[in-house]
């Protein structure tokens, strides 16, 4: 079964999510084809897909939302996780879902999840580091590895019917 893996990332965080995500997608026997959300030229050639994208004042990246837009006949009609990564601290912060989780409802994903992200101050534009600094955000790597390849794993449980058991 081939599955899609494509994630938005703006810093490479989030994009680090999902190569976490096809090992364990391709550790439980599916063929994870990792690409790009602008260079997936037809989701035909998927079985399923999971898809993510780094969130920014509450909203996904441009390029995952227009595949989305442009696939959406496509992914109604196949298993399609999402995810959305950003938040970040303890307590999470922001701690609001993304505002682009109702993508979720359009395609009829199964889920969407928000996993914490990463914040590294010193690769952000000035505005982005005005976002960072008005929300109070702190830097640091709340990504949570367990849980990723525990989410993975499950997606996997899901496709092929067969616990997956972690290496």
């Amino acid at each position: 079964m081939r599955v899609l893996v494509s994630v938005a990332s703006k810093h490479g965080a989030t994009a680090e999510i999902g190569r976490a995500i096809a090992l364990e997608l391709r550790s439980a026997g599916l063929e994870a084809v990792e690409s790009d959300p602008d260079e997936v030229v037809d989701v035909e050639l998927f079985d399923a897909a999971v898809i993510g994208s780094a969130v920014y004042a509450g909203h996904w990246l441009e390029k995952a939302k227009r595949l989305i837009e442009r696939e959406r006949d496509r992914l109604v009609e196949m298993p399609v996780w999402l995810f959305s990564s950003g938040p970040v601290g303890a307590p999470l912060k922001p701690a609001d879902e993304a505002a682009d989780a109702t993508l979720a409802a359009r395609i009829g994903a199964r889920e969407h999840r928000t996993l914490p992200g990463r914040i590294d101050r010193s690769g952000l534009g000035f505005a982005e580091r005005a976002i960072v600094a008005a929300l109070r955000v702190p830097d640091g790597d709340s990504r949570d590895w367990d849980a990723v390849r525990d989410w993975a794993r499950e997606i996997a449980r899901s496709l092929t019917g067969v616990p997956v058991v972690s290496a």
